[in-house]
């Protein structure tokens, strides 16, 4: 790794707050205001937007008022051809907004031997032209404007099209439907429709101007362009079309935005203009129109930039002041830190009568340099019970291993136990949290034909623990040798430990001995985890405690006997609590329900095998978490042919 002097990493961190500072200014500034430019462009925009579609809306619904009026008309069945026809020269030449205007009949309605009926008035050279429309080039009611409010039931306007069957321009149709009763049942009758030059509409939208080079337009419902500064784009694609020519995934969701209607003010980049931009859009209340103002982002931001160059260039210079003074404080201060770093690896290389330089600034590096002297002499005193400190470290350590390995001793390891027997099978494990532990198990012989074995767990643990473990076991066989009960000889145990016992330690313990004859085994407990019987052919069960108390706490406490046989291939599991309460990395416990679902699956069970496989089970479930208690197991199985 380079390495940089503290004078270096000084500057550099004072210039980088400096610049960092600078730059949180200039850029607050300029977030700032740009904000506030943008917000006044959006109000702007939206000012133009509403009035320039207020309107729009304005010419569209009084057109469509008429048409529908019109259309409400026309269901009076006594009105003559004559009629229809000046009713509808008679609109036209009063609402100067529509281009033109046709009533359509449905074939042979009006008129039973005529296929087409559908007078068109429409305004050419400022006066009022007509022309009746349908023909075989030119059959009106397979068009749009008539096909959809026929099967729509309802008024609706088309996209914008040139009509050269009718006026010739290119236009906008609002269509209604009407109706008219025949044998009592309401008939449809035909469309009226009501004409509005897009030229009107184009020249109102291109009036809007906001900045130098930004503009407007207008979508119909579906996307197409009905005003746009490209006159290549009217009347000739959507925004969609548009989107897919150029490939770009970003025009075509603009263009879902927008004819959706909401009104939205957003950052639309170079997809409307050759330079980036804004845009706010707006849908029309009639029609399913949209219009969008979309102005450059240069423009609009001229002002602001323009400031943040001049706070640019102000911080700039004041950065350049700041480089020199900076570094001259840090030559002052660093001048004798050095000096001090090459006495540190003198002293480092164990030169600890190195003489000091003599630095008497009264601050931080004074107060540094008195903590040098400080620490040489402090290093040869530290050195010295260093030393002292790791050869009694050693010996604590070594002392351990020996007394673990003494502990280990005691506890009979060696199995098969009793290979000339073939009455009973019995396997232990044993597994200290700490070097030395406080669990113990033991198993022996009374006389010929009773056997004694049993399990505790001694509180705490470490050195404390096992030599109370020590002392408990040594107790344990010298008084069951005597052929009393297991109650009998908890009794006698507690009352040896809790005489005198000031550390207040205890230990919990499960004793039994078994007939290895008959297989009768008596048994107390006193405070331990109960056991489980494991029946030959049968499902596992607790074997529950007596509600006896720990021995070695209470003095004159008495320990009862219980009695149970156990038949051939029937087993009985000891363990201590650091089995249930083994812990994985997720702080969970394996627990009693866990050890009871794994007992209840072994198949035909078998002493050894059966702690084993206990013992893997609570490692694959740990899954290396740290041992907090020592686990120990004891199992007894009484043999023989295993009988349903």
């Amino acid at each position: 790794m380079k390495r940089y002097p503290i004078a270096f990493k000084l500057t550099f961190l004072i210039l980088s707050c400096a610049f960092v500072i600078v730059a949180a200014i200039v850029a607050y500034n300029y977030v700032s205001s740009r904000d506030v430019i943008l917000r006044q462009a959006e109000d702007n925009s939206r000012l133009l937007v509403d009035g320039t579609a207020g309107r729009i809306d304005s010419v569209l619904s009084g057109v469509q008022k008429v048409a529908e009026n019109v259309a409400f008309s026309l269901e009076d069945a006594t009105l003559t051809t004559r009629e229809i026809l000046e009713l509808n020269r008679r609109v036209l030449a009063n609402n100067p907004e529509i281009y033109g205007m046709a009533i359509a009949f449905e074939p042979y309605f009006l008129q039973p031997d005529k296929l087409y009926f559908a007078p068109y008035y429409f305004r050419s050279g400022g006066r009022i032209g007509f022309t009746m429309l349908g023909d075989a080039k030119y059959r009106y009611f397979y068009m749009d404007w008539y096909q959809i409010p026929k099967e729509l039931g309802r008024s609706s306007w088309t996209e914008p099209y040139f009509d050269e069957g009718g006026g010739g321009v290119p236009m906008a149709t609002y269509s209604v439907p009407f109706y008219r009763t025949v044998d009592g049942n309401s008939v449809f009758a035909g469309v009226v429709t009501a004409d509005i030059s897009l030229s009107r509409l184009q020249e109102l939208v291109n009036s809007i101007r906001l900045y130098d080079s930004g503009f407007a337009f207008l979508l119909s419902r579906h996307g197409t362009f009905i005003t746009h500064p490209d006159k290549n784009l009217v009347m000739n694609q959507t925004i969609f079309s548009l989107a897919e020519e150029r490939g770009s995934r970003e025009l075509r969701e603009l263009g879902q935005r927008m004819l959706s209607g909401e009104a939205a003010f957003t950052s639309v980049g170079t997809l409307l203009s050759p330079k980036a931009s804004y845009m706010f859009s707006d849908g029309l209340q009639n029609a399913g129109w949209t219009l969008g103002v979309v102005f450059p982002r240069d423009e609009m931001l001229a002002d602001v930039v323009h400031l943040s160059r001049s706070m640019l260039l102000i911080g700039a210079a004041g950065f350049v002041l700041l480089v020199l003074v900076t570094v001259g404080i840090a030559r002052r201060i660093t001048r004798p830190l050095c000096e001090l770093s090459a006495s540190a690896r003198e002293i480092a290389s164990g030169n600890l009568d190195l003489r000091l330089p003599e630095i008497r600034a009264n601050d931080e590096v004074g107060d540094l340099a008195e903590s040098f002297k400080y620490m040489k002499t402090s290093l040869k005193e530290f050195i010295h019970d260093l030393t002292a400190t790791t050869a009694a470290k050693e010996r604590i350590e070594s002392e351990l291993r020996i007394a673990r390995e003494i502990q280990m001793g005691i506890l009979p390891k060696l199995f098969p136990a009793f290979p000339d027997r073939r009455e009973f099978e019995v396997f232990a494990s044993i597994e200290p949290a700490k070097e030395v532990g406080g669990d113990l198990y033991d198993f022996f012989f009374v006389d010929d034909t009773h056997f004694c074995f049993l399990v505790g767990d001694v509180s705490g643990k470490g050195v404390p623990a096992a030599f109370f473990m020590a002392v408990t076991k040594t107790l344990l066989k010298v008084v069951s040798e005597r052929g009393l009960d297991p109650g009998d000889i908890l009794t006698r145990v507690n009352a040896d430990l809790s005489s005198e016992n000031e550390s207040c330690m205890f230990v919990t313990l499960f004793l039994a001995i078994m007939d290895i004859e008959s297989g009768e085994t008596r048994f107390a407990n006193a405070g331990h985890n109960p056991p489980v019987f494991l029946p030959c052919g049968g499902k596992p069960e607790w074997i529950r405690p007596f509600g006896e108390p720990v021995a070695g706490i209470m003095e004159g406490m008495r320990y009862s006997t219980k009695t149970m046989t156990l038949k051939p291939g029937d087993l009985l599991f000891i363990y201590t609590d650091g089995v249930t309460e083994a812990m994985n990395p997720d702080g969970e416990l394996f627990g009693d329900d866990r050890l009871m679902a794994m007992l209840a699956a072994e198949n035909e069970p078998f002493a050894p095998k059966l702690v084993k496989d206990v013992g893997e089970a609570i490692r694959v479930f740990a899954k290396g978490a740290e041992q907090s208690d020592d686990i120990t197991m004891l199992a007894m199985q009484f043999m023989g042919k295993c009988t349903p």
